[in-house]
């Protein structure tokens, strides 16, 4: 389930399983990030989701290079707006961490709904689909020896974000996936105990 797999192995069920087990959020991410074949691979992973009556309610926006200054711009109005409609106002230091929080990854791809009218689709059901996309991509990208971290926060759908991607005013960004690599070792998940999340009926 990496870069160095061979493409015809035999992965078995306990395998997939271990492997979608060990995911972890990894917020450090340097250099190499996918190129544009392995994002586009991820991508189509992600549009597998679950989509009732395949309404496709979700888009994709990759942010690599210099356009990460440009979004932390559209981040830094988003933030300055939302103080000064509290009374408050922003500090130097709170200033530049907002703008610069794009340039904590070398790519980001950005996972933004496109809600289509549909009697039998409700808006929540399009929202679930599109986190299922999201969860999709990570798996995908983790498969191609990346690493991710998904991020939301305060600031996603601020008037100004949402301007930046072009998102409509009952639309949302479900998410900011910095994606590349991560040199650290990866901490090991701890089993977990789901009894109390779990019910069986019969």
């Amino acid at each position: 389930m990496s870069q160095t797999d061979a493409p015809n192995s035999t992965v078995t069920d306990e395998q997939v399983i271990n492997w979608i087990k060990s995911r972890r959020s990894i917020g450090n991410l340097n250099i190499p990030a996918p190129n544009h074949a392995q994002i586009t691979a991820a991508i189509e992973c992600a549009a597998t989701a679950p989509d009732h009556k395949k309404l496709q309610p979700w888009r994709f926006i990759v942010t690599e290079g210099n356009a990460r200054h440009r979004l932390g711009d559209a981040l830094l109005a988003a933030a300055e707006a939302k103080a000064h409609a509290e009374g408050t106002s922003l500090s130097d230091k709170e200033r530049s961490k907002t703008k610069n929080m794009p340039l904590r990854a070398p790519v980001i791809i950005t996972v933004v709904t496109q809600m289509q009218a549909h009697k039998k689709v409700p808006p929540f059901e399009q929202l679930l689909s599109a986190g299922a996309a999201v969860q999709n991509l990570i798996l995908a990208l983790k498969a191609q020896g990346f690493s991710t971290v998904w991020r939301t926060g305060l600031l996603c759908n601020e008037p100004a974000v949402k301007a930046y991607f072009g998102v409509s005013e009952q639309d949302y960004v479900t998410a900011f996936v910095y994606t590349g690599s991560s040199h650290c070792d990866m901490p090991v998940r701890e089993a977990m105990d789901v009894e109390e999340l779990l019910r069986f009926d019969s």
